[in-house]
């Protein structure tokens, strides 16, 4: 091999090297590149589940019913329990929705509201104060334009609870509330050829904590205060740092003592978990 052969070689091989470095560097910097992208991924990834636990939603629908044309007199309670209760919802971290006076569109509307923005991690919360009726061992919020001569219309003319129950039940609701201040006398009952006073048992679903003012069955007075007794015990009690199931067993006590057990409230719960109504409570 002569002189000029022996360059030419070198000269291969130092390019062949030079290619060979090349394709190294390139391979590298994607490879480096491919896990940037990865850990930005995973990085967005992990902030989309963190703020989704964070992130738990509480919603509230607060409806209070207090003028309604049938009745001798406004319930004037009903109206002060619905805003009252709904500050200090919104105080805890709640979303409230509330509604006064509602008629049956205005109570149908609120539930369809509320069930559009139930996700899977909400705790949901139904306040309903006015009056309630039992028919066909159901219960049944009254909306303030409900004309009712005969059980029949109260089924037509109401808003079953355990119909709203349901709902956040198929929507997924994390944890349900109830808290139903309807065990009055309604105006409506002498119209019934039979009749049963008070609000029947109502049914509770998985993962639910329920409130209502007195025993199935049962009507109690509103007594001359601002709020009705039921409200005025849960306000004292709401801000109070405890699970949701505390507060309303506080409630009832409170009221069956005070009442020298004239009025004993219902508590249901079928609650899997702790519920804290303050969001400094978890």
């Amino acid at each position: 091999m002569d002189l000029r052969q022996l360059d030419m070689s070198r000269r291969s091989i130092a390019l062949a090297a030079a290619l060979i470095g090349t394709v190294s560097l390139a391979i590298g910097a994607h490879a480096a590149l491919n896990m940037r992208a990865l850990d930005a991924a995973k990085a967005v990834s992990t902030d989309q589940v963190t703020g989704s636990v964070s992130q738990t939603s509480r919603l509230a629908l607060v409806i209070g019913n207090g003028h309604y044309p049938d009745a001798s007199a406004p319930l004037t309670q009903s109206i002060n329990d619905a805003r009252a209760l709904s500050s200090s919802l919104r105080k805890n971290g709640f979303d409230v929705d509330m509604v006064e006076d509602a008629s049956k569109d205005d109570m149908v509307r609120a539930v369809n509201r509320l069930k559009s923005r139930i996700k899977r991690d909400s705790v949901v919360m139904l306040f309903f104060g006015g009056y309630g009726v039992q028919a066909g061992r159901e219960s049944y919020m009254l909306p303030v334009d409900a004309v009712i001569w005969k059980e029949s219309d109260v089924r037509r003319q109401g808003v079953s609870i355990e119909g709203v129950l349901e709902m956040m039940k198929e929507q997924g609701a994390k944890a349900k509330l109830v808290v139903v201040d309807a065990s009055r006398r309604n105006p409506y009952e002498r119209r019934f050829r039979s009749y049963s006073h008070g609000l029947a048992p109502i049914g509770t679903p998985d993962n639910a904590l329920i409130l209502s003012s007195a025993s199935p069955g049962k009507v109690v007075d509103d007594g001359k205060g601002e709020h009705s007794t039921l409200v005025g015990e849960l306000l004292n009690h709401l801000n109070a740092q405890g699970t949701a199931e505390s507060v309303f067993n506080k409630t009832r006590v409170a009221i069956s003592r005070a009442s020298e057990g004239d009025q004993v409230p219902t508590v249901s719960s079928s609650l899997l978990e702790d519920v804290n109504f303050s969001e400094a409570g978890g």
